[in-house]
């Protein structure tokens, strides 16, 4: 059974700058692209970064300059840096990863599994 879990959520101010940890277990995620999504309060689910096996790496125009989406496949372990936080940026980030592999999704409907999610909040 695969499962994530995000940590590292937490309130910052404008400007600062915060780092998600999705730890996976129950395989490994070498050859799985992994996907980082958010969802703001009364808003539907949005993607903020991916990066498939080979580390290529994909951004929401919103986010790119200012996060980075990185992986280690050691600790099966991807994180997302975020620095410049704006107030826009608050919501719940979740990570996530597809069943299949040799492919990066940019879609949440071709993500099949999920984290909890981890609340951030940026005040202004």
């Amino acid at each position: 059974q695969v499962q994530l879990v995000e940590s590292g959520g937490g309130l910052v101010q404008a400007g600062g700058s915060l780092r998600l940890s999705c730890g996976a277990s129950g395989r490994t995620i070498s050859p799985y692209a992994m996907g980082w999504f958010r969802q703001a309060l009364g808003k539907g689910r949005e993607f903020v970064a991916t990066i498939g096996s080979g580390s290529t790496t994909t951004y929401a125009d919103s986010v790119k300059g200012r996060f980075t989406i990185s992986r280690d496949n050691f600790k099966n372990t991807v994180y997302l840096q975020m620095n410049s936080l704006k107030p826009e940026d608050t919501a719940v980030y979740y990570c996530a990863s597809p069943r299949r592999m040799r492919v990066v999704p940019l879609r949440a409907e071709e993500y099949d599994y999920w984290g909890q999610g981890t609340q951030v909040t940026v005040s202004s």
